[in-house]
This record gives structure tokens, C-alpha cells and sequence, in this order.
């Protein structure tokens, strides 16, 4: 269990950081009432460097608030299912029980959001508002994956370029550099590609077949839950939690617990949204 007062601090200019195993929990600052243009500023600049934002205790934050803290990262882009519950058209909202919101969310393997963009989002900003007795998510950085490759692998991902399985969905290059920090990532989703291709765009491009892609989907699968087991941070959800995450730089995954059902573990709704890319992942 993560203990608050074991983790190294830092203090920002308005606000003290916590480190987690992945980002950085924020103490001291109410997302209900905060719109001071420097702390949004400060805030923009944390999520670059620290990749993940973790707000505990907020409450619960209405979708028209939830809608007006995201466009403090850019234009919200909304191309998923509009449940008649959601509390605002820009809101994604999941549930275990489909009369509350959409069920089977996140669950079709580890993945950014919007790889089936031309620009994929770039954040993910979500809020708690029904907490289950259990039904956690789980997030990875993508870099230090990377970084942790033997050469061999590495060069053979770098060949790699994700098809989505939306028909009108760009192919977009396994690993590229992120626009802002420069450090290498990956643009995947493993429960939805329909393919990949080797060295796209050159003479010898050749498309994987469906075994081949099957292969590698198991590879890029094992390589985060095996290899880089211990990067992985599950997050327990509780209560008034706002997490805000550098959705290129972060990959995440809904545990099989958030899809058990109401009566066993009571109800889970939990709002999303998206903020707009801006930048086409381009080797």
C-alpha cells in the first residue's frame, strides 16, 4: 500500500509534490475552486516532467468542472460512446453496471488512448465519482521500456508500425519520440491493432500476417507485465481522486476487477476525458 509519508518530497511554487512510483501526488491545492493562470501554468509544466498529477480528496468534481480543468491542457477531443448519464457531452463515463455508463472499458489490453487518431490524445484526465470495493487501474511509463530493451529488440520495434483495427485509422510508427520531452515512446493498443507493419513507407515494407501480429502484440504484452514488472503502478482508486496523465508518455490498463458486477463489488463510475494531440507520431 502506498504510504504518503515514506515517499520523497519536493515543493513546487504553489504546491508539494509527493513522488510515486509513477508521477507525483499533489498536496495542497483544491482542482474545485483553483484557476490562478500560474498554477495552471505550474501544473502544465508538472505533467511534462513528471508524466502523472494525482489529486486525492477532491470531492465530487461536476462534469462542467472536470470539462473546464482539461481545457487548461488544450481542446478536448470526443470520439467515444456519449452515455445518456455522462454529466456532460465531453465526459466519457464508465460504469460496471451499463444503466450508470459504459461497460467492458479498458480492458482489451494495455494501450494509450487514441492510437486510432492521427494525432493520439494527448492527456487523459480522469476522476473518480463511484468508488467499487475493488476495481483498480493500472498505468506504465513507456520510456524507461524502451530504455531497458537489448539492442537486438530494440531495433527490431523500431521497424514496427501499428495498424489500427479502424479501417480509416492511420499507421503510426511502434516507437517515436515524444514532441515535448524528445524521449522515446510508443503509440500501440494491444486490443486494437489489426496488424503491423515492417519498415512502413520503405521498398521493403512487408505487413505482418495475423500470426506474426499476434506474436508481437504477446512480446510488447510481456515485455511491460514480465520484463518491466516493477514499473507497473496499480492504482487503488479512492474517493474524490483526479488523476491528470501525459497520455503519450503513459500507458494504462483497467484491472479484471472493474469489470465485476454491481452486486458483488458495488458500483464503479468513473469519468474521462481527452485532450486533442497535436502532433502526428513521425519517426
Amino acid at each position: 500500500m502506498y504510504a504518503v509519508l515514506r515517499k520523497p518530497r519536493t515543493m513546487s511554487k504553489f504546491y508539494e509534490l509527493v513522488l510515486k512510483k509513477v508521477g507525483c501526488e499533489v498536496v495542497g491545492l483544491d482542482l474545485q475552486t483553483e484557476n490562478r493562470p500560474e498554477v495552471i501554468e505550474e501544473i502544465r509544466r508538472d505533467v511534462t516532467t513528471h508524466r502523472m498529477l494525482f489529486f486525492k480528496n477532491q470531492g465530487v468534481i461536476s462534469g462542467q468542472r472536470h470539462v473546464e480543468i482539461s481545457r487548461w491542457f488544450g481542446d478536448l477531443e470526443s470520439t467515444f460512446y456519449k452515455h445518456e448519464k455522462s454529466p456532460h457531452p465531453d465526459v466519457f463515463r464508465v460504469s460496471n453496471d451499463e444503466k450508470e455508463g459504459c461497460r467492458g472499458v479498458g480492458r482489451t489490453g494495455w494501450h494509450i488512448d487514441g492510437s486510432f487518431q492521427p494525432e493520439p490524445f494527448a492527456y487523459s484526465i480522469y476522476h473518480m465519482v463511484s468508488v467499487p470495493k475493488s476495481g483498480a487501474t493500472s498505468f506504465v511509463p513507456l520510456s524507461e521500456i524502451i530504455e531497458r530493451m537489448d539492442p537486438d529488440k530494440r531495433a527490431r520495434w523500431d521497424r514496427l508500425w501499428m495498424m489500427s483495427d479502424r479501417r480509416t485509422g492511420p499507421i503510426h510508427p511502434l516507437i517515436y519520440k515524444h514532441p515535448i520531452t524528445q524521449k522515446p515512446v510508443l503509440c500501440f493498443h494491444l486490443g486494437m491493432t489489426e496488424s503491423f507493419v515492417w519498415d512502413y513507407q520503405n521498398p521493403q515494407q512487408k505487413v505482418a500476417g495475423r500470426d506474426e501480429s499476434r506474436r508481437i502484440v504477446r512480446e510488447i504484452h510481456d515485455e511491460i507485465t514480465i520484463k518491466n514488472r516493477d514499473l507497473i503502478y496499480t492504482h487503488e482508486w479512492q474517493p474524490g481522486d483526479f488523476i491528470i496523465s501525459d497520455n503519450l508518455a503513459v500507458a494504462h490498463e483497467a484491472t479484471p476487477e472493474t469489470q465485476y458486477p454491481r452486486n458483488e463489488v458495488g458500483l464503479r463510475v468513473l469519468h474521462r476525458t481527452t485532450i486533442r494531440g497535436e502532433f502526428k507520431p513521425e519517426k
